[in-house]
């Protein structure tokens, strides 16, 4: 790929969360994250990716689901329409049904000599869907847009012990409000301390890959 930036993309979901919780919560998360690495000089934000791979929402009123191999297409046709102008694409992630399409499409563009390199925002002991880490994070963006009168626990059991009724039926098989942890115990001061270490990582990550990329570049006799 040629040119000198990372093309960074938000990449999110249009798909329930819970009563308390708009559907974009995922785009907006993920748009947070790369507005606060928009200033560094080597990083160039394209909108968001609004629609995901969400089929384990269907069910819920309001989700729009494109799938993984829809997601794969468009994943590796915006990297194709970038490799003249940027060295490499980041997809910054918020929703985690976006896995496999992101995971195929990074084959797929390597094979084509194409860099798309991923970053997933998870939180290390963070509950699944809906509850406390995310609310936490909407309350610190958006909190305008948390219903926090219709704020009600769900499903608090960890994802490995949900996971096989998840794949056998969806989110609704295991939580009929949708949440799967407890929206209760956010805050916003929380939402602030994860947001902090979110974007500590997805920096870090960035400069790591450009000077990846700034190495490969030099090795291979290239400006």
């Amino acid at each position: 790929m040629g040119g000198r930036c990372l093309l960074v993309i938000p990449l999110g979901s249009f798909e329930q969360h819970g009563p308390h919780l708009p559907l974009d919560t995922d785009t907006t998360i993920a748009r947070a994250l790369t507005e606060g690495v928009a200033d560094l000089p080597y990083v160039l934000v394209a909108p968001a990716l609004a629609y995901g791979a969400s089929g384990e929402h269907q069910g819920f009123s309001g989700t729009l689901s494109i799938g993984t191999e829809a997601l794969t297409e468009v994943l590796v046709e915006l990297v194709r329409s970038a490799r003249d102008s940027c060295a490499a694409v980041v997809a910054v992630c918020a929703h985690g049904g976006n896995a496999e399409g992101l995971a195929t499409a990074k084959r797929r563009c390597a094979a084509e000599g194409d860099r798309l390199f991923v970053f997933a925002a998870r939180i290390d002991g963070g509950d699944a869907h809906a509850g406390r880490t995310e609310t936490s994070l909407m309350l610190a963006i958006a909190p305008d847009e948390v219903r926090t009168g219709e704020l009600v626990p769900g499903r608090t059991d960890d994802l490995e012990t949900l996971w096989p009724e998840l794949r056998a039926g969806g989110v609704r098989a295991v939580s009929a409000s949708g949440v799967l942890g407890d929206p209760t115990l956010a805050t916003a001061a929380e939402g602030r301390l994860l947001l902090g270490t979110l974007l500590d990582q997805l920096a870090g990550a960035l400069e790591s890959w450009w000077q990846e990329l700034a190495a490969t570049s030099t090795g291979s006799g290239r400006s």
